[in-house]
């Protein structure tokens, strides 16, 4: 793997999230307006774009509910479409030896879920030994209620927390610019 030889994951942008019930309308324009930058500006630096999509047989996840396709807004024609059936996207979609085939040794991980399926791949992505930048202001996420406190945190602390646990040992948390600026 070449840590030089980079690729843009944009992981789980995709309708089945518009059908949850915590699905939070107001959180994506700054998300959209990021993540198409970082889209463009891989495009601009010759990098792959990669979609990854997350079918796992439930409602709106469910292949056949037909939202398992990337959102409307997302530019068409990706290098490469995956589907995972698990939180990463490296195990079992066929993106580890997609990206081993082309050498490709740096990750850059944006999508839904910061705390679930972007921090779950970038975890795994750094024990497969990829470098890996985490664009985490090209990540969304949303409130969520703690199981026994009952205390709710709000996306801003649950990105906050994935950042804390992530950088230095996992990832280097960049924003948009320092990703594209690191190509």
């Amino acid at each position: 793997m070449d840590a030089n030889k980079a690729a843009l994951l944009v992981i789980d942008v995709q309708d089945s999230f518009l059908q949850r019930d915590y699905w939070d309308e107001t959180a994506l324009p700054p998300f959209r307006q990021r993540m198409l930058a970082l889209i463009a500006g891989a495009r601009a630096a010759g990098i792959p774009v990669v979609y990854v999509l997350h079918e796992d047989g439930d409602g709106p996840f469910a292949a056949a509910s037909g939202f398992v396709r990337p959102m409307d807004w997302l530019p068409a024609n990706p290098d490469a479409i995956f589907i995972k059936h698990v939180h990463n996207a490296m195990l079992d979609s066929g993106l580890q030896p997609w990206l081993a085939e082309r050498g490709i040794g740096k990750l850059l991980v944006s999508g839904i879920r910061t705390e679930q399926c972007c921090e779950t791949t970038t975890r795994v992505a750094s024990d497969l030994g990829f470098a890996v930048d985490f664009v985490s202001e090209a990540t969304l996420t949303f409130a969520m209620r703690h199981p026994l406190s009952g205390k709710l945190f709000s996306a801003d602390e649950i990105r906050e927390k994935t950042e804390l646990v992530l950088a230095g040992r996992f990832a280097d948390i960049v924003t948009v610019e320092q990703a594209l600026a690191r190509l």
